[in-house]
């Protein structure tokens, strides 16, 4: 029996009637990731694409990939950099345990090992993101019986490439469910909610945990080390100290340096939250 032979002979168990049907929402979300929907737009005029949103989301998701890719890089090479700056001493940890053991080193000028460790940080983030905002995504669902919406992975991605890497995982959790329930939930699900889930999750952090969002020593991974931002340098010495300081605009574009708009929110991701605060944008998209 093949894949496509085995949904087809369970899926009136889970149709209106059928013994599971209260759990449609989880077998239609993994049906359609690996097959179109059946129920598709097919004569004119209606029809000018036969797309549909799970379609439109996996260019999202595929959009957000280098963004992820440059994080890896880029946390990885400020981790390192602070690791030689401040000694073996520092060199303590899981994650120094598995580069050393695999090979990779804490060589900041290796692409690899700037990669590598870059992923160690980023990866139990998301992990827990996905995870916690997952179940409640499938949860209201679940209970409306409608559609799982593919756009929570892109939510995942955004809130988690705006969190610092010395964040604490309890608080990735406790941050996505808020963005996820109150931001999106409340007010309907996908298409009814004004707010950004993942920008709400990550504000709600912002104002209930600052200290673990916001300074000079949480940009990078490292105990112990701390390091003015461009924004701070900025707000102390006024913009043309950047260039004093060796940070150029080439730097803030790629996001090739310590601070807010380095770590994972690199390229389009850095957008920092507060801008929308301020300007009265903080809405989905």
């Amino acid at each position: 029996m093949g894949v496509r032979d085995f949904f087809d002979h369970i899926e009136p168990h889970f149709v209106k009637g059928g013994k599971y049907e209260k759990y449609f929402p989880i077998y239609e979300m993994i049906e359609t990731i690996l097959y179109t929907g059946k129920q598709v737009t097919k004569a004119a005029p209606h029809a000018r694409s036969f797309v549909d949103m799970k379609r439109v989301m996996t260019y999202v998701v595929i959009s957000t990939i280098p963004c992820i890719i440059w994080a890896f890089y880029n946390t990885g090479y400020q981790a390192n950099t602070g690791l030689a700056a401040l000694g073996e001493a520092s060199q303590t940890g899981w994650r120094i345990w598995v580069l050393q053991a695999f090979g990779f080193g804490l060589n900041s000028e290796n692409v690899f090992a700037n990669m590598a460790h870059g992923m160690l940080y980023f990866l139990p983030i998301y992990i827990t993101a996905l995870v916690a905002g997952g179940l409640w995504e499938v949860l209201f669902a679940t209970v409306r019986g409608h559609e799982v919406n593919e756009g929570f992975l892109v939510t995942s991605m955004l809130f988690v490439l705006t969190l610092p890497a010395t964040v604490p995982l309890w608080q990735v959790a406790l941050g996505i469910s808020f963005g996820v329930v109150l931001g999106k939930e409340v007010f309907g699900g996908t298409g009814k909610n004004f707010l950004n889930p993942a920008l709400t999750g990550r504000a709600f952090l912002y104002f209930a945990y600052p200290a673990n969002m916001s300074g000079d020593s949480i940009w990078t991974p490292v105990d112990g080390f701390s390091g003015a931002t461009a924004l701070g340098i900025s707000a102390s010495e006024g913009v043309q100290a950047l260039a004093a300081k060796g940070i150029t605009w080439w730097d803030a574009f790629f996001g090739n340096m310590q601070g807010r708009w380095a770590r994972h929110r690199s390229l389009h991701a850095c957008l920092d939250w507060r801008f929308y605060c301020q300007h009265g944008l903080l809405i989905s998209g």
